[in-house]
């Protein structure tokens, strides 16, 4: 018992070290764009997300031969990993020209447990679709508040050390609190209006996108 209470304070310092580090964090956008990367306090964020996103369909995707799917993963019972499920939940809110399909939610989370079944009815009832990805991630004091936008598919879960099946043509991961120590508590910790904000930005990019490029 006093092991545990000794890492839990080590925790609790460390993760109050580290949003001391994050609130002062300053960010280079040319530095973030080279790295197809934007931050959430970039009042451009959007507007590079948009274009991010542009040159991953415009090199990857065939409008005319796949269907698009979005799989946000996630669960709502971790505020750091409820990222995809608020995405999810806002891009339902939207109405999509096309027959993009959305994946995961706040009411119907797509998580460890049944990431497989998802995929396996996907590949069952969609014909070669092109699959973008959307998750949590941890990382570096200094990169977080990020969201990154890369080609081939997605490992969920590899931030806790899950072994999941890999997912998408394209992921977008937000990067939502630091790696290294504590995974577990450190998703719990993570503040809310972090991932609520980045929640926003990556469902309203994703959504002005595909609008344009499927009109």
């Amino acid at each position: 018992m006093d092991k545990f209470i000794s890492n839990k304070e080590k925790y609790h310092k460390k993760i109050d070290n580290n949003h001391e580090n994050i609130a002062s964090t300053s960010f280079n956008r040319q530095e973030l764009l080279e790295q197809d990367r934007v931050h959430i306090d970039d009042p451009l964020a959007i507007s590079h997300l948009k274009k991010i996103i542009r040159h991953k369909l415009q090199t990857r995707y065939n409008p005319q031969a796949q269907e698009l799917i979005v799989i946000c993963i996630g669960t709502d019972r971790s505020t750091g990993d409820s990222l995809g499920p608020l995405t999810g939940s806002k891009l339902l809110d939207f109405r999509f020209r096309n027959n993009t399909k959305i994946f995961g939610s706040l009411e119907k989370p797509v998580h460890a447990t049944n990431l497989e079944e998802h995929l396996n009815y996907i590949n069952k009832n969609y014909s070669n679709p092109f699959i973008i990805a959307i998750d949590a991630s941890l990382g570096r004091s200094s990169s977080v508040g990020s969201i990154s936008v890369n080609n081939g598919p997605l490992k969920p879960g590899s931030g806790v050390n899950k072994n999941l099946p890999p997912v998408g043509n394209i992921h977008i991961t937000g990067l939502v609190n630091v790696s290294g120590y504590m995974e577990y508590f450190v998703l719990q910790s993570t503040r809310l209006s972090l991932v609520i904000k980045m929640s926003k930005i990556i469902a309203y990019s994703l959504f002005q996108e595909l609008r344009e490029y499927n009109s």
